[in-house]
């Protein structure tokens, strides 16, 4: 265990717990997640495929954009493990990953706008 002394002491409990502070490797994937949430459009995507599995060109409709935009914010949230997707013949179906910080960030949608799922969505 290294124990790190702070330059001063202001009588805090923290140094007792500086070995416990996440790495910043471990914030900077959280500030990544963060950044991937800052565009309203990806969240809304995200939280409509956390009530159903659709294609692009639904989604797209849906959101009222084209579906080369729609692709883009799917391709940034599947890089961040929120959504999945799979085949299906031509078609591609993306839904939200079935992972405690989608369930999460979904709740947390949610409770911010003070709105519940269609149809009585189960959390896990």
């Amino acid at each position: 265990m290294n124990q790190t002394k702070l330059p001063h002491d202001h009588g805090a409990i923290l140094e007792k717990y500086i070995d416990s502070i996440p790495s910043t490797e471990d914030f900077q994937t959280l500030s990544d997640i963060f950044r991937l949430l800052g565009d309203s459009s990806r969240l809304r995507i995200f939280w409509i495929l956390c009530h159903c599995e659709e294609c692009v060109i639904n989604i797209s409709a849906m959101m009222d954009m084209s579906s080369p935009a729609v692709s883009h914010h799917l391709k940034a949230l599947k890089a961040g493990r929120l959504i999945t997707s799979r085949r299906e013949g031509k078609e591609v179906y993306y839904k939200a990953a079935d992972t405690d910080q989608a369930v999460l960030l979904h709740h947390v949608i949610e409770e911010l706008l003070e709105i519940t799922c269609p149809g009585g969505c189960q959390s896990r």
